[in-house]
């Protein structure tokens, strides 16, 4: 929907990821010395730890800087000043300064000139067109068709053929109860169209629930039957499994609207708005919302017959009867299923012989998404031969670069020494325990942008206490392990499920002990191992290389599920310090006899560096 005519279209996506992934590459490569550069002045002066603490603030004020520029909604351009002003800070006594302000005002102004988009929520770009065939609004989310806005209001005319037809689809459930919906929930209001429905439908009042606060104001502003506005409607700018989970209200139907989310970060992501939306669990709190004789209805747009068969799947093995299933097509979904007491009665008898079908057929079948398997979209609990020649191709693009780009590393690898084991396991240890606490924390507050950037922002304060603890008073090396090891068994013994059965204090607690300790334990173990190595600047290296590892291993998660992480997790730190005690108690590799004079000759440049002459990598 955003290419112009004739655009050039390239058959597949495989090669745009990696030429994206070697561009964002490049990006820091710069600034992956500069940082090495740093570290290495402050091993000389014997403070190591405290320049990596400098280190993880910055990152803080990085995510704090994200959070306060996702709440203004700020465009692409704010972002590329901000970066690009860091830089020209950064460079400012370099001879070739005048080149790089330069190239950052072509680069601003580029940005500037190619801006399509009228708004930035936290999730999407956005934009609006006017659908003068829908009588409504259209909106472009990354470039791609996400919604329209369009007339419920039956004392209207439709607009057209297509119009009258999406209303029709919209309308079905109300039409199937035999008296007014009374209280409704909507779950993925989106811009309005099933507020608007519900209203028309004669509903006594719509709780009204939209993770994008931009779209919610998109649909304040110009769905056609502005819904927002209307009194009997409160709208709740929250993710919607948060508020199953948060509200206690019954309601006489709830409607899953159309909110099967455009994915929020790459095609190499396997975290979605909606991944604990379509859950058993999910459905099972939803069921405990509904009234008496309330019903649920779920709007979708399905591509696969296998999706069709988890969303059954679900509400037979929750509402333990087959749903209601209508299958053609209304243009902006194409499936609907009802069920709960109140469609119990339409198709009963065949329903029944379909859900017996449905269980000896398909049910050994299937394989059901849970919350620690949330995965509605793969076909089965497999990495598919997409993603396992993306991984070997990005693992060895991230090998053969480093090669060429370190050549401290090639030394030390040449010279014998190997690689630094504990800390590449520590990296990839560590990028696994992230992603797992991201998921967890996502379920148990809310799958939102500023949930997230809560979670980070926790995880680099726990990473920069732990740091600086350990710069203060060294903590036992063996202390640390066994730490570890029980915060990471007994992580993995309580399912993330259970927090949801707390208040919020003791929720708030058990994921502080179920989180948190974990990631405590294992950055006084990372702090520990590093403060001992001769070469800050390779060590770190090596550790972010073993994170790009730790990020693929994160597809494990496809087979596994989330939770089995934390083992994979636990393998890795148990070799890293395993291999760090081997090294001496303390995690000391020894030096190599040259390793003086080599790191006297990385030091020098650094200062050469800072004065404004020009060096190699």
């Amino acid at each position: 929907y955003d290419l112009p005519e004739g655009a050039p279209v390239v058959d597949g996506v495989r090669l745009p990821i990696v030429l994206g992934f070697l561009l964002a590459t490049l990006t820091f490569v710069p600034l992956g010395q500069l940082l090495a550069q740093r570290l290495q002045r402050f091993q000389q002066e014997g403070k190591t730890l405290w320049g990596y603490s400098w280190d993880i603030l910055g990152s803080l004020a990085g995510v704090l800087a994200f959070s306060a520029f996702a709440l203004a909604a700020t465009p692409p351009l704010v972002w590329f000043l901000v970066f690009l002003g860091a830089g020209a800070f950064l460079l400012l006594r370099h001879r070739r300064a005048p080149l790089f302000l330069a190239l950052a005002a072509a680069a601003v102004l580029v940005v500037a000139l190619a801006e399509r988009n009228e708004t930035y929520s936290p999730y999407y770009a956005l934009r609006t067109e006017a659908g003068p065939l829908l009588h409504g609004v259209r909106v472009l989310t990354n470039g791609s068709l996400h919604q329209y806005g369009v007339s419920m209001d039956s004392t209207l005319p439709a607009a057209s053929e297509r119009h009258a037809r999406i209303r029709e689809g919209y309308r079905l459930p109300y039409e199937l109860l035999d008296r007014p919906p009374g209280r409704v929930l909507v779950l993925g209001a989106g811009t309005g169209n099933d507020v608007a429905t519900a209203l028309a439908a004669g509903a006594e009042s719509v709780d009204a629930v939209e993770i994008d606060p931009s779209i919610a104001e998109i649909g304040r502003q110009l769905h056609p039957d502005r819904p927002y506005s209307d009194p009997r409607v409160r709208l709740f700018t929250t993710d919607a499994r948060s508020f199953l989970n948060e509200n206690e209200e019954k309601y006489d139907l709830i409607v899953f609207g159309t909110l099967d989310s455009m994915t929020r970060l790459s095609a190499l992501s396997n975290v979605r708005l909606d991944n604990f939306v379509y859950t058993r669990e999910s459905l099972q709190a939803a069921r405990d919302h509904l009234a008496p004789d309330g019903g649920l209805a779920l709007y979708f747009m399905v591509a696969r017959p296998y999706i069709s068969q988890r969303l059954t799947g679900i509400m037979l093995e929750v509402f333990d009867t087959f749903p209601f299933l209508v299958e053609e097509h209304f243009h902006l979904f194409n499936t609907l299923l009802m069920t709960g007491p109140a469609f119990a009665d339409y198709g009963a008898e065949p329903r029944a012989e379909l859900a017996q079908q449905f269980r000896t057929n398909i049910t050994p079948h299937l394989e059901l998404p849970g919350d620690d398997w949330p995965f509605l979209y793969l076909e089965d609990r497999a990495i598919s031969s997409f993603y396992l020649s993306l991984i070997a191709i990005l693992s060895l693009l991230a090998a053969a670069m480093v090669w060429f780009a370190s050549p401290q590393l090639r030394q030390s690898l040449r010279a014998g020494r190997g690689p630094d084991g504990p800390m590449f396991l520590f990296g990839a240890g560590f990028l696994l325990l992230e992603t797992r606490s991201v998921t967890a924390v996502n379920l148990a507050w809310g799958a939102t942008w500023l949930t997230s950037a809560v979670v980070f922002g926790c995880i680099l304060l726990t990473i920069y206490l732990a740091t600086v603890a350990t710069a203060l008073r060294p903590i036992s090396l063996r202390g640390v392990s066994v730490g570890l090891a029980l915060s990471l068994l007994i992580a993995w013994a309580v399912p993330v499920e259970t927090l949801l059965s707390f208040d919020t204090v003791g929720r708030l607690a058990l994921t502080l002990l179920l989180v948190g300790a974990p990631i405590f334990f294992a950055s006084v173990g990372f702090a520990r191992i590093f403060a001992a190595r001769s070469d800050a600047a390779v060590a770190f290296g090596w550790n972010v290389l073993g994170a790009v590892a730790g990020g693929l291993l994160e597809f494990l998660s496809m087979i596994t599920g989330f939770r089995a992480l934390l083992l994979v997790a636990f393998a890795l730190y148990a070799l890293a310090l395993f291999l760090a005690f081997r090294q001496g108690v303390d995690g000391e590799q020894k030096s190599e006899p040259n390793s003086e004079a080599t790191d006297t000759v990385i030091l020098d440049k650094t200062v050469n560096l800072d004065e404004g002459e020009t060096t190699s990598a």
